[in-house]
């Protein structure tokens, strides 16, 4: 009788306890997120969530935002830009989120655009991987890292300083190509470079050899290339181009993620190829957001689900972005939430700011390089 109390004890704790969690849960501040979980995108996806919630978590710990814990509800779309928009529309429905956070793709961001299912639900979505230009304009997106423009402009700018004037650009393929090549035409015209070839990348091994062919028939030959490219796209490229003879270094923007292509290609190929990072490293402490990154990625231990990274360090940065517009505004809601974020200026993470300005939706400018040396080793 004594042990069947007991049972019964334990089993009244739990069911409270797990009212309690329902109880939180419904009474939560929910961030919804829909990005690539499983697919080709499903690496840097599931960092960046991984990045949110590490963040998520200390602030609940500390009783939360305006005395409600955050609650992270991410969804699925394995990079599928129809599945962007169709659980967008069910997750808005059904988890009512004061904010979204954490897309992926330039055409999952463009056919999310299309839907007008921000402007209809009134709700901003707060960070994003994706270089289409056309993002950059929409009042209700607002980017917690610097954008092509800014990463095209650092490029450009270190060419300049190791003589490189003839380029070569490749990027997806993509409705605004134009843009993007205009863009890099008014971002490297202050070292009077020059463009001697632009052509789109595809997957499949016919249209990458076509590719690579036209950059081997350029006169004058590149003396360097840029790349606009998802990372399963730039290490076939690399891949491609590399085994074809192909000697001009190799510029891509942050799109392409450098653990991925580290893990897709042998050294030899990954020498000399430099990649355009938004947020501070993950690895180094340079400044007090390093640092308080890694102590809050340490202290998660085992609970990590995935390795420490530039998609991670990206989704904890973002967060904090996303808490600090929350504990601005009075009452939380959506169109509130979106006046704080314009609100925000030079608001400092520890040596990261991010600012908005009217008409600017891009709240930070900070690009480094990451160099990948004749071992393998990434210097900065």
């Amino acid at each position: 009788m004594k042990m069947m109390r007991l049972r019964l004890a334990r089993t009244a704790v739990a069911f409270v306890c797990g009212a309690m969690a329902l109880a939180a849960e419904a009474n939560a501040w929910v961030v919804g997120q829909v990005a690539p979980m499983s697919g080709a995108g499903a690496t840097q996806g599931r960092a960046y969530a991984q990045g949110m919630r590490l963040y998520f978590d200390q602030i609940n710990k500390a009783g939360g935002v305006q005395g409600q814990p955050v609650q992270l509800v991410t969804v699925d779309d394995v990079g599928h830009p129809e599945e962007t928009v169709d659980k967008t529309r069910k997750l808005l429905d059904e988890s009512k989120p004061v904010v979204l956070a954490g897309y992926f793709g330039n055409r999952n961001m463009a056919a999310l655009l299309d839907s007008k299912l921000l402007d209809q639900s009134q709700i901003s979505l707060v960070g994003y991987q994706s270089t289409d230009t056309r993002v950059l304009s929409h009042p209700q997106i607002f980017s917690t890292r610097a954008n092509l423009p800014e990463e095209m402009a650092k490029i450009a700018s270190h060419l300049a300083t190791v003589g490189i004037t003839r380029l070569a650009l490749l990027h997806d393929e993509r409705p605004d190509a134009k843009a993007v090549a205009e863009l890099v035409d008014k971002a490297i015209a202050p070292s009077k470079a020059k463009l001697v070839v632009s052509a789109s990348l595809s997957t499949g091994k016919g249209a990458m050899d076509k590719a690579v062919s036209q950059l081997q028939k350029a006169q004058p030959s590149a003396q360097a290339v840029m790349v606009v490219a998802s990372s399963p796209v730039t290490s076939a490229f690399v891949e491609a181009y590399r085994m074809a003879g192909g000697t001009a270094q190799i510029y891509a923007t942050s799109e392409a993620d450098i653990e991925q292509l580290a893990k897709r290609l042998p050294v030899e190929f990954m020498s000399g190829l430099s990649i355009a990072q938004v947020v501070p490293s993950p690895y180094k402490v340079t400044m007090r957001l390093n640092k308080e990154f890694r102590d809050a990625a340490t202290a998660a231990g085992k609970s990590l689900t995935v390795p420490v990274s530039y998609a991670m360090m990206e989704g904890y940065v973002n967060a904090r972005v996303i808490v600090e517009a929350m504990r601005r505004t009075q009452p939380l809601t959506r169109d509130k939430l979106a006046a704080s974020l314009r609100g925000l200026d030079a608001f400092d993470l520890g040596g990261y700011w991010v600012t908005y300005r009217p008409g600017s939706q891009a709240g930070s400018k900070f690009v480094d390089l990451s160099i990948v040396n004749a071992s393998g080793r990434v210097t900065q």
